[in-house]
Formats: C-alpha cells, structure tokens, sequence
C-alpha cells in the first residue's frame, strides 16, 4: 500500500521510516512512502501555510488551500484522515481497516488548529492519539503508519508475534513477558514459566492478563465482560 504524509516538516519522517519494520516493508515491496511537503502547495514568495484566525483569538490556524491541493495531486483512493486532538480515538481496529486499503493519507496540522473546512470537506475521518496535545500531527502520523505497515502481510517476520499483542484477536491487554537471565539482580522469572508444562504456562499468562486488564484498563476490561470473554 501506499501512505501519504501530507506535512510542513518532511524531514521528520525520514529517519524513522528508514528503520526498522517500516524500513524493511518498503525494501519488500509491501509499502511505499510518499512525503508531501505542504509548502509546495502555497503561492506566495513566504510559501505561506498558516493565517490569523477569523474572530480573533491567540494563535495561528493552517490554511486549507494548500492542503485541499496537496490532496489533489495525490488523487488518493483510501481514508484521508486528519490528525486532530478533537478526533475520535484511534484503535486497532483502525489500524486493521487500514491495513487492507489500498492507500492511505495522513494529514498533519501544525500551529494552533486548521481550517475547519479541511475536516469536513476533505478529511473523511479525524483521529487523535489520546486525551493530550501534541506540537503537531507528524507523531501521530508516524505512530498510525506503524501500527498499519506492521500488520502487512509479511511486514513482520513471524506472524504470531503480532498475534499475541494487546488488542489483536481480545479486548485484554498482552501478559507480561520475561527472558534470560533466570535471576536478575535478585529478580527471579515466575517459577509457572519454567516448568513446561505449556497449559499451565497459558493459564497463568491468562490470569496475568486478566488481571493488569482489570487494574489499568478498566474500560477495556468492560468491554470484555459485554462482549462475554471474561466474566466480571
């Protein structure tokens, strides 16, 4: 698939999408990545991107014709999607529903806010990270293109491995996992991982899961209990 990183900083994705699994998706052949740097798109001398914001009001608001035009000329197929502290949360479940189209734009704002007429006119959806405000939409852009080049058939090596995250097949979060040494500083691996008696090791891994779920993720842990795979 392709992925378009409509932004003023193109420069800030280049190191990240160089390693790693990403990197290794667009040596394969799985993804492409294409850097749109907005200030093309402008056309005056200062290449100009941000206004003052009708009504007053502290801040700078990103203009929309740059990005409407910029959207233009990558003529996408798949969500166009702006990132923007007043989206919904996204999920794995978006992460999937991305991962099989055939391309996907993410829209980076910068300053205080953008035009509101790049949400509801060219935007098809608006997504956020969380309940906190970031400089601008790249991390979150490169956080997405992550969590969706991942799950590429054959982005990963080992398909289980993804199989077994939080979030991938249930709603609990993934056990905790441990490895060599036996003994760390004092520190010693749950004695259940260690006997080899694999249905035990899935029983306390099971419990384990439960358990972190119920105590830091109570949401999650509800929306276990509605959807039956665990009783409260």
């Amino acid at each position: 698939m392709r992925i378009n990183l409509v932004t003023i900083f193109p420069d800030f994705f280049e190191g990240p999408l160089g390693l790693s699994i990403p990197a290794r998706a667009a040596r394969d052949g799985l993804a492409e990545y294409r850097i749109v740097d907005l200030r093309e798109f402008t056309h005056d001398r200062h290449r100009t991107v941000d206004d003052l914001p009708y009504g007053g009001g502290a801040g700078m608001v990103m203009k929309p014709e740059p990005f409407f035009e910029a959207v233009d000329s990558l003529e996408p197929e798949g969500p166009v999607v702006l990132l923007s502290p007043r989206g919904r949360p996204f999920t794995h479940s978006d992460a999937v529903r991305y991962s099989v189209q055939p391309d996907l734009t993410l829209l980076c704002g910068h300053y205080k806010d953008v035009d509101q007429r790049v949400a509801e006119e060219l935007a098809t959806e608006e997504v956020s990270l969380g309940d906190f405000v970031l400089s601008g939409g790249e991390v979150a852009a490169l956080a997405i293109t992550d969590a969706v080049v991942r799950l590429l058939p054959g982005a990963l090596g080992d398909h289980d491995s993804a199989a077994t995250d939080s979030f991938y097949e249930t709603p609990l979060l993934s056990p905790p996992s441990w490895t060599r040494p036996r003994e760390y500083r004092g520190h010693s691996v749950p004695e259940e991982l260690l006997t080899g008696d694999h249905a035990r090791i899935e029983a306390f891994r099971e419990a384990l899961a439960r358990r972190l779920t119920r105590e830091r993720r109570p949401d999650l842990w509800r929306r276990a209990v509605e959807a039956g795979v665990v009783e409260d």
